[in-house]
């Protein structure tokens, strides 16, 4: 099934052609200026799109640095033993995986070597929920921030021991009873005052000072099961009944600045590991990129992209169906968002091998998985958005957009997709796609079986253009040749 452009698609590529063809300005021959900008560097984190799962701390989904590109490619796998949800690089060039291991659930911090991705360094944490504190990120002291089973927040950092490496937890503070008795933290990222703010799977939002220890909290009495976000003076959470924007008071307390209720659905989608949003809210915008907040809510039978003004209020400026090329979707993953651009991955049928405790039943109980991608851009005005193009490209892991090179990377699957061909007989392959016009510009072979099985988790790509991509068991290297 070839890829496909609305409408208002075909005529923006038209245009876009049109320009070129007739010499227009270097920056609309550069497909990489097309988007952007990048949202505004954290001082509080390593560089943008390598510090988070999702790149920055306004999870937009970009790299300021290359992917490796669509000519030929090398790879490497780093067998863990472990699922890998998140791979950031710090300022010094080395790579921190914090994975949760395949037989105990144990989350452990690893240390990679960016010449060949060896296991350098292991830290084992004490381990809570199998679906808390995935969302670390990495400090601009290039330590991993992460919340470990006991409720601290710490600090792990790495330095050279001997003639080896070692990790080891360089700052610890209690977050104490903020935290209820059989709550996990869930989604974790820091401000630009100083503070770090966290959410748990049942629905407390708070702050933490780590030079004074003070914690402070809200409860929403809504479960979470993302990640959160933050640009300056703003936090983005979405439960699994609306989306909320805050700030913190003059103690750090949150403060609620407005709730918008969306769509939840009937039920759990399949191919969803809850019920409600599958997505971290992402804030994006063509000015200075926190002007508007995206997620994707879970009607049926197809999810809606809503986008809203950060500065705004609880209506949203646009409440568009996405991946309608399918009788049914839905989304587990965070959007990619970049200037007027919102990128969304279908995963609706995908199956997870586990869901978090207390995951209600699925309706229907499973579906096949289809995979798909679509463009949405926001109308110039801010007045509503449109449809650009619907990719059949079946994503097994959260793209990337590199807004160095102008183009998004994932991985993709062929072959069977159900629970059991996942992990036996699909094959993987590292996919490059144009976010222009959707078309799928390369696509190089990796492996076949869980040992590939990229989990719909999302790569992170460092300045000389290596892409690390976490998988169902390790850490996958991949390099131009």
């Amino acid at each position: 099934m070839p890829f496909s452009l609305p409408a208002g698609g075909r005529l923006a590529v038209l245009a876009l052609s049109l320009t070129l063809a007739l010499g227009g300005t270097s920056a609309a021959a550069d497909p990489a200026s097309l988007f952007g900008p990048q949202a505004p560097q954290n001082p509080a984190t390593a560089a943008n799109g390598t510090a988070t799962m999702h790149g920055d701390s306004a999870s937009s989904g970009t790299t300021p640095h290359p992917g490796p590109g669509t000519s030929g490619i090398d790879y490497s796998r780093t067998a863990l033993a472990s699922a890998c949800p998140t791979v950031v690089v710090g300022g010094d060039g080395y790579v921190i995986a914090l994975c949760t291991t395949i037989f105990g659930q144990t989350p452990t911090v690893h240390l990679l070597d960016p010449a060949d991705g060896t296991d350098l360094a292991s830290l084992a944490l004490p381990k809570g929920s199998l679906f808390g504190g995935v969302y670390a990120y990495l400090d601009n002291r290039d330590r991993l921030v992460v919340v470990d089973g006991n409720n601290n927040l710490v600090r792990v950092g790495h330095r050279r021991a001997g003639s080896g490496w070692t990790l080891q937890i360089e700052e610890s503070t209690p977050l104490g009873n903020a935290v209820p008795t059989g709550d996990n933290i869930v989604g974790l990222t820091p401000d630009w005052e100083g503070r770090v703010w966290f959410a748990t799977s049942g629905g407390v939002i708070g702050t933490v000072h780590t030079g004074t220890g003070a914690v402070r909290s809200i409860s929403t009495g809504e479960g979470v099961q993302n990640s959160i976000s933050t640009v300056p003076g703003r936090t983005a959470v979405a439960t699994d009944h609306a989306l909320y924007l805050l700030s913190a008071g003059p103690d750090g307390t949150p403060v609620v600045d407005w709730r918008a209720p969306y769509d939840r659905g009937p039920a759990r989608k399949p191919g969803q590991l809850s019920w409600g949003t599958g997505t971290t809210p992402s804030f994006f915008g063509p000015a200075d990129g926190t002007e508007y907040v995206a997620i994707v809510d879970n009607a049926a039978p197809h999810g809606n992209l809503l986008v809203y003004r950060a500065a705004g209020g609880p209506d949203p400026i646009c409440r568009v169906p996405v991946l309608t090329q399918y009788a049914r979707s839905g989304t587990e993953d965070a959007v990619i968002a970049s200037g007027r651009s919102v990128f969304v991955t279908n995963t609706y049928g995908y199956p997870y091998p586990a869901l978090p405790e207390g995951a209600p039943a699925s309706r229907p109980s499973s579906a096949s998985f289809e995979g798909g991608l679509s463009r949405i851009d926001v109308n110039p005005g801010g007045t509503g958005c449109s449809v650009v193009w619907n990719s059949p490209v079946k994503s097994a892991a959260l793209p990337r957009l590199s807004l160095a090179d102008g183009k998004i990377y994932t991985v993709s699957v062929t072959g069977p997709t159900g629970s059991a061909g996942l992990n036996t007989f699909a094959q993987y392959h590292h996919s490059v796609l144009d976010p222009a016009t959707g078309a799928q510009l390369g696509s190089s072979f990796l492996g076949i079986g869980l040992v590939y099985n990229p989990l719909q988790m999302r790569g992170t790509a460092t300045p000389d253009g290596t892409l690390y991509q976490g998988t169902e068991t390790g850490v996958v290297r991949i390099s131009r040749r």
